[in-house]
């Protein structure tokens, strides 16, 4: 989809931390790289008192912070056109006459004669969604259904329930089309790189599935605690704040049906399918295919660091969950009776997020005895951060007079066959402003993976935990996340490493090797 000539970005908390990490450095980079329309205006809102002028300034520490350019004092032409773009509004949200003023400026700026397309990013707190929605209606700021369309922040509400009341919130002013919820991880290009590995390839889509497929693990680690967020994770947690969204977003694009064309509704279509499929989850059952955790004091790097409870602004007696592990069943033709076991945590030994896919043994070994004393199963590693690329494990014959097989793999890494990939957030802002939906989330979508979640929320409410903390920092996660796979026969995989060198060789030349290298896996 082609960029539209005259587009007005509004930035909704345009002053805010999301604003300065992430949105205006990406548009800069977007505009640096010539993918913004010349007619173009980024409009920031927020209550902080700036003009035009300090609102150019936050944007110009944003991008300088994250090394996107020079000090400004040095000669900049890509700066100094990104600037003149650059307007702001000062304003209380839940005001009328914020919008009215809004819907002035924009239109001062907007060119004579052309309608621009416009785009609201709502980088607000959630309670603050329905009064700008609002605002932005009764401005008749969002008549123009093809032309205007507001991008949400997740959460997307706290339950199922909060979930639909904020869908008939936004669907009772303006239509479902103009809304684009945001998940950045659909943005990053290792995980669109799933649709193009796996639809794009005839290698494995034919045995992307039950006849071939053992199980399929998911994992977000982070080796980060809560950080400054001990006020919001309190009311979240790990199962809301990652595994409703995130992880169930990877999920579907593993178990997905090939979509009949790379068009917005139809991928979305899949999507829901694969949520559909998933087997509801009895209350009586939690326990057998949910784990829940808590970090306690610990040590990474070589550092001490405080148990969860310790935190800024945590409950010294707090049971929400740093930790959440699933095994979910996708009860469809594909899939049926294969388990997809999902995990994330926090404080963790290494942060990685990765999906593996373990395949089935072979039906006979018709090698000498002792020949294949270190067999491993074929495993296929997605890696979507850091050290971004795919990772597929075989057996081989080891060298030498006898038949000695031994596990290695070959490896594809996205920095040495690419460019350095963009930022998620470029992604998606640049397909808000195109109008392409295709990796944002629908009504639908986000209702259902809810109802996947929710009987996990209620048993874990009506039951708090007794032994929380209970996995300390620096270690993978709970022993009954160990003992739930235990159960199936299976094992957590741990995580491969981002660059290990192959046996006898040396670490500068395995690193001029990765691109086409095979290496050994212990």
């Amino acid at each position: 989809m082609r960029v539209p000539p005259t587009v007005q970005l509004v930035l909704f908390g345009g002053g805010g931390d999301l604003a300065h990490r992430k949105l205006v450095p990406a548009l800069y980079d977007l505009h640096r790289e010539g993918h913004l329309p010349a007619e173009v205006d980024v409009v920031g809102v927020d209550m902080a008192e700036m003009d035009d002028g300090g609102f150019a300034s936050f944007a110009c520490d944003a991008a300088t912070s994250l090394g996107r350019f020079f000090p400004k004092d040095a000669a900049n032409q890509d700066w100094d056109a990104f600037e003149e773009r650059l307007a702001y509004v000062q304003g209380d949200v839940t005001q009328a006459e914020t919008f009215e003023r809004l819907r002035e400026r924009l239109d001062a700026l907007a060119p004579d004669g052309e309608a621009p397309h416009r785009v609201f990013y709502l980088s607000v707190a959630p309670f603050l969604v329905e009064p700008i929605v609002r605002g932005l209606t009764e401005a008749h700021l969002l008549d123009d259904i093809v032309r205007s369309r507001i991008v949400i922040e997740k959460p997307f509400g706290h339950d199922l329930e909060s979930a639909r009341a904020l869908d008939r919130t936004l669907t009772e002013t303006i239509d479902e089309s103009q809304v684009y919820r945001i998940d950045h991880y659909l943005g990053k290009e290792t995980v669109q790189n799933m649709l193009a590995f796996r639809f794009a390839n005839v290698l494995f889509e034919p045995i992307w599935d039950a006849r071939y497929v053992d199980h399929v693990q998911i994992t977000v680690a982070e080796t980060v605690g809560v950080e400054h967020r001990g006020g919001y994770y309190e009311g979240a947690g790990a199962l809301r704040d990652m595994v409703q969204n995130h992880l169930l977003q990877l999920l579907c694009l593993v178990a997905m049906e090939p979509p009949v064309a790379f068009q917005a509704d139809e991928v979305r279509n899949k999507k829901v399918d694969v949520l559909r499929a998933v087997r509801p989850i009895a209350p009586d059952r939690v326990h057998e295919v949910a784990v829940r955790g808590q970090y306690g004091s610990g040590f990474l790097g070589g550092a001490e660091v405080p148990a969860y409870r310790a935190e800024p602004n945590v409950d010294p007696h707090s049971t929400t969950e740093t930790y959440a592990a699933l095994k979910l069943e996708v009860d469809n033709w594909r899939w049926h009776g294969v388990p997809f076991y999902l995990r994330t945590g926090k404080r963790m030994p290494r942060r990685v997020s990765e999906v593996s896919v373990q395949f089935r043994p072979v039906p006979h070994r018709a090698f000498p005895a002792g020949a294949d004393e270190a067999w491993q199963p074929n495993r296929l590693v997605i890696r979507i951060q850091p050290d971004e690329g795919i990772v597929l494990r075989f057996q081989a014959k080891r060298p030498g007079p006898s038949m000695l097989l031994h596990p290695v793999a070959m490896r594809f890494d996205y920095d040495d066959a690419f460019e350095t990939p963009p930022e998620a957030y470029e992604t998606l802002l640049l397909d808000a402003i195109r109008g392409d939906a295709t990796l944002f989330m629908r009504a639908d979508q986000v209702e259902t993976a809810w109802e996947v979640v929710q009987p996990v929320l209620d048993a874990w409410a009506d039951s708090p935990p007794a032994e929380f903390p209970n996995y300390a920092s620096g270690t993978w996660g709970p022993a009954a996340a160990d003992r739930m796979l235990a159960h199936d026969g299976r094992s957590w995989f741990e995580p491969l490493p981002p660059d290990p060198t192959p046996a006898g060789m040396a670490p500068e030349a395995a690193a001029d090797a990765r691109p086409a290298s095979v290496a050994q896996e212990g």
